[in-house]
C-alpha cells in the first residue's frame, strides 16, 4: 500500500467539508486533538454540535480503543473549539494523506491554532509516568512525510520551513498556564515511530541517542501538515509509561489508559487554562482565507 495519495487528496478533503459544512455551528478558532485516554476532556466543553466520523463522506475511521471517533464543536471560555475525540493513526493502515486529513479539514473549517495532545512513552530517564511534557520540537524521520507526492498548492508551499513548528508564543502560554494551575510540566522533543507495536529497548536507546524525550505513534505528521498550512501549533504529551528497557515492566495499552485516567483532572485544568489564555493570540491573528498562500 502506498503511504500517499495526494493526487485526489484535495478533492477528498473538499468533499468531506462539503458533506458536513451545514452542520458546523460556527467557524472554530482552535482545533484540539485528544490523544489516547484523554478523550474525556471533550465532554467538559460547552458542546454545541457533534459530528460522528462515520457521517462524513470518505472520512477515515479511528479504530483504537478509547477513541470515540467524532468531532465536538463547543466553547472553552471565549474560544470556539473543534475537538477531535479520537485521531487517525498510520498504523491503522491508512494512507498518510488520510492520517492528516482531519487536521486539514479542521483548518478548512476555519481553525488557526492546532493544539495537539497525546499519550507517549518516556524516553528521558528523569521523567515519570504521569508527567506532562510541552512538545518543543519533534523527530519524524521514521514515518513518511505527509507532504510527499504532488504538492497541494491550495494548502501551502512546496518546500515549507520547519524551523519552528511549535509556536514559541503558544509554548509560553502553556508554561504560564501550568504555573497558574500549579501543575509541574516538562519540556522536550517528541519522536514519532510507526507502531502499532511498542518499541524494543534497543530502539528506545536509539531514540534517546537522537535526542528524543518522549516517543509515540502520532502527532508529528499532523504538526507537519498544519505547519504546511501555516497554522500556529502547540502540543502536550502525557507520559503514560516509561519506555521499554527503562523499567522491567511490559508495556500495555491498559497502562496508557490508567495513567491518563489518573491525571484526567489535572489535564482538564491545564488544557482549559491554556485554551482560554490562547484567546489573546487568536485575537491578533488574521482570519483564514480560502488559500493558505494568499
Amino acid at each position: 500500500m502506498s503511504g500517499h495519495d495526494t493526487e485526489n487528496a484535495y478533492a477528498k478533503l473538499s468533499a468531506c467539508h462539503e458533506s458536513i459544512k451545514d452542520r458546523i455551528p460556527f467557524s472554530p478558532e482552535l482545533a484540539l486533538v485528544l490523544g489516547s485516554g484523554l478523550g474525556g476532556y471533550g465532554d467538559t466543553m460547552k458542546i454545541e454540535a457533534v459530528i460522528d466520523y462515520h457521517d462524513i463522506e470518505g472520512f477515515p475511521i479511528s479504530t483504537v480503543a478509547g477513541h470515540k471517533g467524532r468531532f465536538l464543536f463547543g466553547t472553552v471560555g471565549p474560544v470556539k473549539v473543534v475537538c477531535m475525540q479520537g485521531r487517525i493513526h498510520y498504523y491503522e493502515g491508512y494512507n498518510m494523506t488520510d492520517v492528516v486529513l482531519p487536521t486539514r479539514l479542521m483548518h478548512m473549517m476555519g481553525a488557526r491554532i492546532l493544539f495537539l495532545t497525546n499519550a507517549s512513552g518516556g524516553v528521558n530517564t528523569s521523567y515519570h509516568a504521569g508527567d506532562f511534557m510541552i512538545i518543543r520540537d519533534h523527530i519524524s524521520s521514521f514515518v513518511p512525510s505527509p507532504l510527499l507526492g504532488q504538492n497541494i498548492d491550495e494548502l501551502g508551499t512546496r518546500f515549507p520551513d520547519m524551523c519552528e513548528i511549535y509556536d514559541r508564543d503558544l509554548i509560553d502560554i502553556i508554561r504560564r498556564s501550568a504555573r497558574e494551575e500549579k501543575i509541574d510540566i516538562q519540556e522536550g522533543t517528541y519522536i514519532q515511530l510507526t507502531g502499532p507495536n511498542f518499541e524494543t529497548p534497543a530502539e528506545i536507546r536509539m531514540c534517546r541517542a537522537l535526542g528524543a524525550d518522549a516517543v509515540g505513534m502520532s502527532t508529528a505528521v499532523e504538526a507537519m501538515a498544519a505547519n504546511h498550512m501555516r497554522m500556529k501549533i502547540c502540543g502536550i504529551s502525557c507520559i503514560s509509561n516509561m519506555a521499554a528497557g527503562i523499567t522491567d515492566s511490559p508495556l500495555t495499552h491498559q497502562e496508557v489508559q490508567e495513567t491518563a485516567d489518573r491525571r484526567a483532572a489535572d489535564f482538564t485544568r491545564l488544557i482549559t487554562r491554556c485554551v482560554i489564555n490562547m484567546n489573546d493570540v487568536l485575537s491578533g491573528m488574521p482570519v483564514r482565507t480560502e488559500r493558505a498562500d494568499e
